[in-house]
């Protein structure tokens, strides 16, 4: 590295500095570049969604997709079970899908330290309790990234701060981050475990490197193992090039210790991680996906400002932070070894997204489903560790600087005719990279300046010293330090346009994806008046465990999580497929190819799940992206069957038919439905039922609408396999007994061979009367379990309305409980008459596994701080 360029570097960094460490700045440099790094992310970010008026800068709703039907509903149940106000505990959520698996949930959506912070909101505030969780991690990932660059090389602590803002807000996580907010728990632990595997390597804090493992997989497993797979990349880089591990004994104790405080851990992390592995083992599955790489034109348009696409890998991190990687191949200022290690590293993960057996091994041997390049955080900050690599010495010389600038330019042309090129891409582009020459040619001119002073004042010195001239040596002292003034003036005025030139492009950035994403992908509206009128009326009605509230459709999906009550709507990546199954059995509808089941308002689904008081709701204006929904609410409450009713057994022989309406009737044991075969002409199915009886369709993969002969068009909306329509009532059959359903399908007409049933209340009736009479006189409820005292002398089956997921274990009086049993996919407990109550406790699968491997590992990280502080004092 030329002098100059170290000078310069110097000048930008502050000059002389008392802590250790001045060109990296020591721990108080360490300490500037994370604080700097967060604060710069944190501005930026906040701006990108001014700039796109969104929420909360603005009136516009930034729930799309997911983060308004999922993370935003899961958040604001976390802030309700962490302040002690849901019925359920950290095992069991009686909320949603009528009993599910929170543990794993809180695993998957909630384990993150960042979302404790919802507390500190209130109820009303949760979108915007949410967006500061989002908004922290992304700054703590810039952070992260600041200080991991210092640790790999001493170098101006202001660059490393730009550079790791580019981590923080690269397009990967203002295009996929920023809306799975659990995934930016692995932005942050990339630089983390990169943090990790220099400690190993070194031989340093052998019980710290486990514990921030540790943390980094419960905050999220699943991009903390893609962050682990990139941290051994560049650990690989690391040992093959730094200097303490130069000989290959070295390398191996290195790779050894890395290894065994990954091991750890992991397994400090096995309570949590156990249980939702297992979750997806029994989670509804999801289609194959067949892993199609993109074009290369479209990878390289990722490099550019401004573009989104789910299809293709979000790889911008700033024009002037690539150019600056783009330079270390030819940036013969640093290490040949390092140049080729790093720039393999770079290339060969760039390849690995694009090939199908790595790519599997990136997303754990499980092709994902949407957004399929989940592991191009991994790449962006490989990129950025280049450019630090290749900036942290000197500013790179000329010849480095063209290169990578044709090489920079040679990308920007290849990706012009891509899709994802938005009309900000280009201007935007060329703003930063105008800027950034600027910086540049001020650093290459600071770097001339320097040496030219050196050179001058070691000359002027000489010939002061000779003529011994007071006033000579004055005018020579007045002119240096005017020069000094300008030197450090250039190099400061660098930076801040480089600043300028990242800040530039991330704002045009996140505010092109936030608008894009909006017009092109589904959207929740805001939390308002809507969600809190039916919360007030849910916590009015609330009457659990005597019987079910369900808070029926409100916009956003998750209801219940959102504002109360015990219905079926849960959208999880670990909804169990037996809930899913029995659920969509019975006729209720669900999104996300099953994962998603929703609420069904039919009085027998009612009478099956004990929902004593059904929640309905309806705008009373459009629902708009720019406004918080207002709607009308009422709430009806039904006499019910308990949470626990007695079913007799043998089990009797239930109506034939696998039509939705014979499985609620065999569930319910009682033949409730009439059920026409219809005949079918043309549009219209023709069919007789008993006059004044209700007319139910159903037909799950239909889409299209329905309607009774003089009543209004009923829309269904299937779409296999993202999309089940629910059944829905049509109307009340007229005295003629005729039922002439008119259909208007979009496409073909896909129906069931029963797609009619006419329900008689009269027989509904006298079957919940039954029900009610040899069910459980008194049902208590804690966190995961239930128990209910029943008639005595109950002989069959005691059936509890909930799904029997894996986790339920029963017993009737005093025995042992044992997993429980069956009954049309619900929770069954077999009576033999002498048993005059029945319990039932749930315990997430995976729990007790998790805690004996957690504990293993504790001991050992025990024993390893023992040793090490025994080697330490020795």
């Amino acid at each position: 590295m030329p002098p100059a360029a170290e000078t310069v570097l110097d000048q930008v960094d502050g000059g002389e500095d008392t802590d250790p460490g001045p060109r990296s700045g020591g721990r108080g440099g360490g300490a500037r570049a994370a604080g700097a790094a967060a604060l710069l992310t944190a501005v930026l970010f906040c701006l990108a969604t001014a700039l796109s008026r969104g929420h909360p800068f603005g009136p516009v709703t930034r729930n799309v997709v997911d983060l308004g039907q999922q993370y935003l509903p899961y958040h604001a149940y976390w802030r309700s079970f962490l302040l002690g106000e849901t019925h359920g505990d950290a095992f069991l959520n009686w909320n949603s899908g009528f009993g599910a698996n929170f543990l794993g949930d809180i695993g998957t959506y909630l384990s993150s330290p960042a979302a404790l912070l919802v507390v500190l909101f209130p109820a009303d505030r949760i979108e915007l309790a949410l967006y500061v969780v989002t908004a922290v991690k992304i700054a703590a990932a810039g952070a992260a990234m600041a200080l991991l660059l210092l640790r790999l090389r001493p170098g101006p602590w202001p660059v490393a701060a730009v550079l790791g803002t580019a981590y923080a807000l690269s397009g990967w996580t203002l295009n996929f981050g920023s809306t799975v907010p659990m995934w930016l728990d692995g932005l942050v632990a990339f630089p983390l475990l990169c943090l990790v595997g220099e400690w190993a390597r070194t031989g340093r804090r052998p019980v710290l490197g486990p514990l921030v493992v540790a943390l980094a997989w419960t905050a999220n497993f699943y991009t903390a193992y893609m962050a682990t797979l990139g941290a051994a990349v560049v650990l690989a880089v690391r040992l093959l090039t730094a200097e303490e591990t130069a000989t290959a004994r070295q390398r191996l104790a290195g790779a050894l210790r890395a290894a065994r405080g990954v091991l750890l851990g992991v397994g400090l992390a096995a309570p949590l991680v156990a249980v939702v592995f297992l979750g997806t083992k029994t989670a509804d599955p999801t289609p194959e996906v067949t892993f199609v790489p993109v074009a290369w034109t479209e990878v390289f348009a990722r490099l550019l400002p401004a573009t989104a696409s789910s299809a293709s890998p979000a790889l911008f991190i700033g024009t002037p932070a690539l150019a600056l990687a783009l330079t270390l191949p030819f940036n013969r200022a640093v290490a040949p070894r390092v140049r080729a290690a790093l720039t393999a590293a770079v290339v060969l993960v760039t390849l690995s997204l694009q090939w199908e057996p790595t790519h599997l091994l990136w997303h754990a041997g499980a092709s994902p489903n949407g957004v399929p390049y989940r592991q191009a955080f991994v790449l962006c900050g490989l990129l950025l560790v280049a450019a630090w690599f290749s900036v942290a010495g000197g500013v790179p010389r000329p010849a480095a600087l063209l290169a990578g600038g044709a090489l920079l330019g040679l990308l920007a042309w290849t990706a012009r005719g891509s899709a994802d090129i938005d009309r900000w891409t280009f201007p935007a582009f060329g703003a930063a990279a105008l800027l950034a020459l600027v910086a540049v040619l001020l650093a290459l001119r600071a770097a001339g300046a320097a040496g030219a002073a050196g050179a001058a004042g070691a000359a002027g010195a000489a010939g002061a010293a000779e003529a011994a001239g007071a006033s000579k040596t004055a005018g020579a002292s007045g002119t240096a330090k005017a020069s000094a003034v300008g030197r450090r003036a250039l190099p400061l005025l660098a930076v801040v346009l480089l600043v300028a030139a990242q800040a530039g492009e991330a704002a045009v950035t996140g505010k092109r994806i936030e608008e894009r994403q909006r017009g092109e992908v589904a959207w929740s509206p805001r939390t308002g008046p809507w969600h809190e009128a039916v919360a007030r009326e849910a916590a009015r009605a609330d009457a659990w465990p005597r019987h079910r509230t369900d808070p029926g459709e409100v916009p956003g999906g998750n209801d219940a999580l959102l504002v109360g009550g015990q219905g079926a709507e849960y959208y999880s990546s670990l909804t169990s497929g037996t809930t899913s199954r029995t659920l969509t059995s019975l006729g209720f509808g669900s999104y996300a190819k099953g994962r998603h089941p929703v609420t069904l308002d039919n009085p027998v689904t009612d009478a099956l799940f004990s929902v004593g008081t059904r929640i309905r709701s309806e705008p009373v204006e459009p629902v708009r992206r720019d406004a918080p929904p207002r709607a009308s609410v009422t709430a009806t409450t039904t006499p019910v069957p308990p949470l626990v009713t007695v079913r007799p057994a043998p089990r009797p022989a239930g109506p034939a038919g696998d039509s939705a309406f014979a499985r609620q009737e065999r569930l319910l044991g009682a033949s409730v439905y009439e059920r026409p075969v219809p005949r079918r002409t043309g549009r219209v199915l023709t069919a007789r039922c008993p006059a004044g009886s209700r007319v139910w369709f159903w037909a799950p993969e239909y889409r299209g609408t329905a309607a009774l002969a003089g009543g209004e068009p009923v829309r269904f909306d299937g779409r296999p396999p993202a999309v089940t329509a629910p059944m829905g009532a049509l109307g009340t059959v007229p005295e003629s007994g005729e039922v002439r359903i008119a259909l208007g399908p979009e496409g073909k007409a896909r129906l069931p061979r029963e797609p009619v049933g006419c329900l008689v209340r009269a027989r509904l009736d006298a079957a919940v009367d039954r029900l009610a009479a040899t069910g459980a006189t008194r049902v208590r409820t804690t966190g995961h379990t239930v128990t209910a005292a029943l008639p005595p002398g109950s002989t069959g089956v005691a059936v509890l309305a909930v799904p029997r997921i894996s986790g339920w274990r029963c017993a009737a009086g005093d025995a042992d409980l044992r997993p429980a049993r069956a009954y049309e996919g619900l929770v069954a407990v077999p009576l033999d008459g002498r048993a005059d109550t029945v319990r039932c406790s749930f315990r997430p699968p995976g729990l007790r596994l998790g805690g004996a491997v957690g504990a293993a590992a504790l001991l050992a990280l025990v024993a390893t701080g023992v040793l090490h502080r025994g080697r330490a004092r020795g």
